[in-house]
């Protein structure tokens, strides 16, 4: 489950990667410079998978505070119904 801290760090990357995206498909398509193209739409990929899989110092403290909420929140197991 993503957060809204995780939604506004992805707009900010998609803020940079769109626009190289875009420029390489008008380089790939319209002015006809594959490599140019290639290497930009690669360059937007590369942005969004970097900072969805990569993990910043930064990042820990939120880590570690999501990983306490989940262990403090966890609802606990069902005990037997044993009446004696």
């Amino acid at each position: 489950m993503t957060g809204i801290i995780d939604t506004i760090k992805l707009a900010g990357t998609l803020v940079f990667a769109i626009p190289a995206a875009l420029a390489g498909l008008d380089f790939l398509f319209v002015r006809g410079e594959t490599a140019v193209g290639a290497a930009l739409i690669g360059l937007a990929i590369g942005l969004v998978a970097i900072q969805h899989f990569l993990t910043m110092p930064t990042d820990v403290p939120e880590l570690l505070a999501k990983r306490v909420v989940r262990t403090v929140a966890e609802e606990p197991e069902s005990e037997p119904d044993d009446d004696r």
